[in-house]
């Protein structure tokens, strides 16, 4: 294994200090009804409480999302509340890259000795996502309502173009072939079903109850609900929206939250559940490419990282990604050289859903736990985001009892 300089030396995340909800499917559960903010406060609380982390060992918060939710003017001080610990903070987004880069800002702050326990709380709610009304005052349409989750996804401003068309682009640039897409997608679907199964999982995902304003009970969400087994017959016969892209080939909006949390090494080894797992910071990176060509730029921006640590794909043990469309990993694949099946070996968001904010921080503590079960390694994390950007980032997981 090559070594390599650290990013961030002096910031960890603790293992086991951290959990997800399961993301179901907008408006399929409890989670449509309820402002997403205060859930996602309090649902931390619970996380903490199960981890057996004070939540007053916090001192800073950071949170991530990207659609506007109630009281979103007053942000982590809000939420802090509802994670019952008045602490200061702040709110980020970078649209489906958020989850990621609210986890590398919060390394930022521990390295740079402004902060010592920083929580990272992400989450979104794109079912009955909020309609704006914006006066436009040099447009032809004086006022302009935008709905935030569809327009936005339907329409790059810059382009003219809906994300669903910077997949077929991309598809036809790089020579997809839609076999090769749906045999890819029917084995992220048996992934997350095998990694189900096998109770990994249960390390990630929490189970939380959602209750109305009179505190009685509305609902539990304890599935990744809208997922279902699909059979490469059913794959083969959906028609194409696009090149390479079917209903089944893409993601689905879905409502959530993750958490977890980044703290110096001693802290670490104080908070953790086993404090033999140093879990750090080696390398991030991003890049951006041509208008609609945002599936090719994760690979980019890995090709970027790697030569910026000197590591090499051989050298990582795990490799998970946010994938909204099949097409990216295929992609991902020709740009790498690097075999698919070796990917997102429990499950990822083409499966399990997109909820933005909060996906590519559920998409990092399932890696993590999947290293630690290896016995440690190097771990990439990488994904796109609107604007045709890639984000990636290498972690390090040691094991010191071994």
């Amino acid at each position: 294994m090559t070594s390599t300089r650290e990013m961030f030396s002096r910031a960890r995340i603790p293992y086991g200090t951290w959990g997800s909800s399961f993301f179901p499917a907008w408006q399929t559960s409890a989670l449509a009804e309820v402002n997403i903010g205060q859930f996602a406060g309090e649902a931390m609380n619970r996380i903490l409480s199960l981890r057996k982390v004070p939540t007053t060992s916090l001192d800073y918060l950071i949170l991530g999302s990207t659609i506007p939710w109630h009281w979103k003017f007053w942000t982590a001080p809000m939420i802090a509340s509802c994670v019952d610990h008045r602490i200061p903070g702040f709110h980020l987004e970078q649209a489906c890259a958020t989850g990621l880069q609210a986890v590398i800002v919060a390394a930022s702050e521990v390295h740079s000795n402004a902060n010592d326990v920083v929580g990272v709380l992400t989450f979104d709610r794109t079912s009955d996502s909020p309609v704006g009304v914006f006066p436009e005052r040099r447009a032809h349409e004086r006022t302009m309502a935008l709905a935030d989750v569809w327009d936005n996804l339907g329409f790059d401003p810059a382009t003219g173009n809906a994300m669903l068309s910077c997949a077929g682009f991309a598809a036809r640039k790089h020579k997809t072939d839609r076999r090769e897409v749906d045999e890819l997608t029917m084995y992220r679907y048996e992934q997350y079903f095998n990694a189900k199964d096998s109770g990994l999982l249960d390390n990630v995902l929490v189970p939380l109850e959602v209750l109305n304003v009179q505190g009685k009970p509305l609902g539990m969400i304890d599935s990744d609900k809208g997922v279902r087994k699909l059979t490469y017959d059913m794959l083969q016969v959906m028609p194409e929206l696009d090149d390479c892209v079917t209903g089944g080939t893409q993601t689905h909006a879905s409502d959530g939250m993750a958490t977890l949390l980044v703290t110096t090494k001693e802290k670490a080894q104080e908070l953790s559940s086993r404090p033999e797992i140093d879990i750090s910071f080696v390398g991030k990176t991003e890049m951006r490419t041509y208008p609609s060509l945002m599936q090719e730029s994760p690979a980019m921006a890995v090709q970027k990282l790697l030569k910026k640590t000197g590591l090499t794909m051989d050298d990582m043990t795990v490799v998970k990604n946010h994938n909204p469309f099949a097409v990216n990993d295929v992609i991902f694949s020709k740009l790498l050289n690097y075999d698919w099946h070796k990917i997102n070996n429990t499950g990822c968001p083409l499966v399990w859903g997109h909820p933005q904010g909060p996906t590519l921080t559920r998409v990092i503590i399932e890696a993590l736990e999947e290293a630690v079960a290896l016995g440690g390694g190097y771990v990439l994390i990488f994904g796109c985001a609107a604007g045709d950007v890639g984000i990636a980032a290498i972690l390090k997981v040691t094991d010191g009892a071994k």
